[in-house]
């Protein structure tokens, strides 16, 4: 009998892994059914996308409350799959909140799960650890210092290495100046306000406000946007505005302003010096402090264990700190340049190699018995 898969997910980058997932499953099981949670990039890779997760991002505590609806109806139907054995294994990616549900409904009816990017409990509510151990049978895991974590708290967790390393490398920086049509000597800030709506509505006025009075003092001579369907950009008179386009932007960027989250790990990879700063709604930020266990907003800070990149979050997030702060990585030989591409150079080392996709699927054959 062919393999039957589940492979859930919650959001576009969920689907972009996933879909990695899927492609290495197809090489070991051609034959095997996969059904999906999923988008675009799903589908593309050959799963069959019986749920959308269209309307189920959300960032925040209060954020997400409007899409509730939307996944109180998903989890009644995947729960009635997994009473009627529709599948061999789960596979779920990221998400954490809907995910652990998914798993706990998938553990009770007897189906396996591998958790694939596991969630954050190092960062915050640990003592949701027991409850994790209970509802999945592997963590595949995706920043070298979870494995340790998860051992002390008594879950089996596998290094795969970071997905972001098994994408094509990124243009060449000539190739992509010529691309946007920047001179090989302009300096160049890139802007990475984020993907949804409200962090774009929540970051842009200051991110828009430090960009113009770094071009107002000649530290910057090109800024460049990087775009995507969901925001909106307004008084961006002088900015090049590129839609998904990102990592033609960060091959093009002396310095990027960017939101905490996978933006600077990829930054990170292409050598590219940054500020991390982020917003979030008032409540939201004030459920966070109460509840987070770790000293660092960034990937980037949290895989070197230091501060390698500067972090502004909520009240700092204002246009003349950020471009003080940001103004003397525009400059290619300044020594906070050179200081922070040293320490972007320990993370990179720290992430290890390509492969990730391939190592879930091993994990999947492990568990199946396949």
């Amino acid at each position: 009998m062919s393999l039957r898969v589940l492979v859930s997910t919650g959001e576009p980058s969920g689907d972009l892994h996933a879909a990695r997932v899927v492609t290495a499953l197809r090489q070991r099981w051609p034959d095997a059914v996969i059904e999906a949670v999923g988008g675009p990039r799903l589908a593309d890779a050959g799963a069959q996308v019986r749920w959308s997760n269209a309307n189920l991002a959300a960032m925040g505590f209060v954020e997400i409350l409007a899409t509730l609806p939307a996944h109180l109806r998903l989890l009644r139907a995947l729960r009635a799959g997994f009473r009627a054995r529709a599948w061999d294994i789960v596979i779920v990616v990221d998400y954490p909140g809907f995910h652990l549900r998914v798993a706990e409904a998938a553990r009770a009816a007897g189906i396996p799960v591998l958790w694939y990017i596991a969630p954050q409990l190092w960062a915050w509510r640990p003592e949701r650890a027991a409850r994790l151990a209970a509802a999945v049978d592997r963590l595949a895991v995706i920043l070298p210092f979870e494995t340790e974590f998860f051992a002390k708290v008594g879950v089996a967790a596998t290094y795969v290495g970071h997905p972001l390393l098994d994408r094509e490398p990124p243009p060449a920086r000539e190739a992509a100046r010529a691309a946007l049509d920047i001179a090989p000597t302009a300096r160049t800030l890139a802007l990475f306000p984020g993907s949804r709506r409200g962090e774009v509505e929540r970051l842009w006025p200051a991110y828009r406000g430090a960009a113009r009075a770094l071009l107002a003092s000649g530290a910057a001579d090109r800024v460049v946007v990087a775009t995507t369907p969901a925001g909106r950009y307004p008084e961006a008179d002088g900015f090049d505005l590129v839609p998904d386009a990102h990592r033609l932007v960060l091959a093009a960027a002396d310095a990027v302003l960017a939101k905490s989250g996978t933006t600077t790990l990829e930054a990170a990879l292409a050598d590219v010096p940054m500020v991390v700063a982020y917003r979030t709604h008032p409540l939201t930020f004030r459920l966070i402090q109460r509840l987070v266990t770790v000293r660092w907003a960034s990937l980037v800070n949290l895989v070197a264990d230091r501060e390698v990149v500067p972090e502004m979050m909520q009240d700092a997030v204002t246009a003349d700190a950020l471009a003080a702060r940001i103004a003397p990585l525009l400059d290619r030989t300044s020594l906070e340049t050179r200081t922070q591409r040293a320490g972007l150079a320990e993370v990179r080392r720290r992430l290890g190699s390509r492969g990730a996709s391939t190592r879930v699927a091993e994990l999947v054959a492990e568990m199946v018995g396949r």
